[in-house]
This record gives C-alpha cells, structure tokens and sequence, in this order.
C-alpha cells in the first residue's frame, strides 16, 4: 500500500474472479453523513485499485445491502465481499450486516460472499486522531471543521442556563424553551 491515498495501487491480485466490495456504515437521515460513504467508496476504489466497489447503508438511506449487492453481481462480481464501516464489532457488524448479506446473496445462486471484521484497533485510526487534533491545534482551536463552534457553543449555553434557558438567542422562537437544551447552541 502507499503511504499516500492520493496514489493509486493495485491491492487485489489479478484473477479470473472478479471481486465485489460494499462498504456498509449504519446509514443516517443526514444526506451529507451518508454522501460521505460514496466519498470513502470512491477514495477506497482508487487507492486499493479494486474493479467493483459499492457503498451501502444498513438501515435509514439507499443504496441498502441489497441493492450493493445486486450491483456488485450486475458488474460482474463472482464474489462479494462487505467490509462494516464501524470502528468497533458490535450488534450491528457481528449480527444485522451479516444477516442482510447473507438475504441479499441468496437471490444470487453461485455468488459467494464475506464479511469482514470492522475497523477495530488500528495504530493508522490513532494516527487519524492525532492528525484531526493536530488540525485544531494548528489553528489554535478555530480549525476549518469547528470554526470556534466550540467556544461559542460554551458562550451561548452559559447565557441559555444563566436565563433558565429563555436566553433570547432564539428570538422568542425557542422550541427548547423550559426543556433544558440550547437550541441556540445547536445543543
């Protein structure tokens, strides 16, 4: 693999076979959240050199596992193997995807398939929180992703809390009000 994502390698041995992958995460009512994994099904294809790379989202948003599924085999896949897109192996990872995998390929006679462990512990994903720290750090906690949210979401739930949350920052339109939430906030 390189040391760099932005090259592209080929990871999969050649084969006869031609392999399907599916990146599953949970799926999110937030299209952004889920447009993220079409990111990461991309960034994966280029920098593994994989022929055959789906996202899908377990539950929540489209494509579902089945629907990667069916994908991978209209591409061509004589296998499919599905990585959980979850940091630790829990309920979801280690019982619901592998259950819907297993549904989704028996439509399929003669396509195999696995499922992976999820991402787990992995000295790269420490490397990924220090890089993300770091990011702030440089930019003396103002960095491009909180913009000082953090400061000013400390501000503003003081004032919500010193008023008994009818601070005002919602203009009198506060559906929080008396609920102990800063709308304001965003919290």
């Amino acid at each position: 693999m390189p040391d760099s994502p932005k090259q592209s390698t080929v990871f999969f041995p050649e084969s006869t076979e031609r392999l399907g992958i599916i990146l599953v995460d949970h799926g999110s009512r937030f299209a952004a959240a889920n447009d993220m994994l079409d990111e990461v099904a991309a960034m994966f294809q280029r920098v593994s050199g994989g022929q055959i790379v789906q996202p899908a989202h377990m539950e929540l948003a489209e494509p579902t596992i089945a629907q990667a599924f069916d994908a991978c085999v209209r591409q061509g896949a004589k296998r499919v193997v599905v990585h959980p897109y979850f940091l630790s192996p829990g309920k979801h990872s280690t019982t619901d995807i592998p259950r819907m995998v297993e549904q989704a390929a028996a439509r399929h006679p003669g396509i195999t398939f696995h499922v992976t462990a999820p991402l787990g512990l992995d000295e790269k994903i420490a490397e990924v929180i220090m890089s993300r720290i770091a990011e702030c750090w440089e930019n003396q906690y103002d960095c491009a992703y909180c913009q000082g949210r953090t400061r000013v979401m400390q501000e503003r739930i003081r004032e919500c809390a010193a008023s008994n949350y009818t601070c005002g920052s919602c203009k009198g339109e506060c559906p929080n009000r008396g609920a102990k939430i800063c709308s304001a906030a965003g919290v």
